[in-house]
């Protein structure tokens, strides 16, 4: 059976997910404006992949016999003073992200949830890709500090990521 409080938690972290996909898509346009195509794909992409979390999710629900409840999205930062400051946000937001998930997998454990401890998990997982992959950009801007060369070697290395 599927708890109506697993229901709902898990409506928040879609919710959650497409925030954070609206966020990223803000980036993208943002630092696109300023010049940084290969850093905007970066994070356009990653708009993407964040959208297809919320979609796993919502998926999940409905197998369940539970309810999408899609809510409003509030808003989103508008621009960032330099990449750096960009990957530095999208971090802290996956940290964020990173707490959520394991709420729902502690919920999940509570409730003897055994479908959506699973789910959980992978979501477990992906996180520690979540976290590393901006967490690693940060220490290579920082070790650039304000070389053009060294920026403009970054936004084209990025600009090569493909839709996974």
């Amino acid at each position: 059976m599927f708890e109506q409080k697993m229901e709902d938690a898990l409506n928040q972290q879609v919710n959650a997910e497409l925030w954070a996909g609206y966020l990223y898509l803000s980036v993208s346009c943002d630092l696109d404006d300023k010049g940084y195509e290969g850093i905007a794909n970066w994070f356009y992409i990653q708009a993407k992949e964040e959208v297809k979390h919320a979609e796993r999710i919502m998926k999940f629900i409905k197998e369940r016999g539970g309810k999408v409840q899609l809510m409003p999205i509030a808003a989103v930062k508008q621009e960032w003073v330099s990449p750096l400051e960009a990957f530095e946000d999208s971090l802290k937001q996956e940290q964020v992200v990173t707490k959520m998930i394991y709420g729902l997998l502690e919920m999940a454990i509570e409730l003897k949830d055994y479908a959506t401890q699973n789910l959980m998990k992978w979501f477990v997982d992906e996180q520690v890709e979540e976290e590393e992959n901006p967490r690693k950009i940060i220490e290579k801007l920082k070790r650039i500090e304000a070389n053009p060369a060294g920026l403009y070697a970054i936004d084209k290395q990025l600009g090569m990521r493909k839709k996974d």
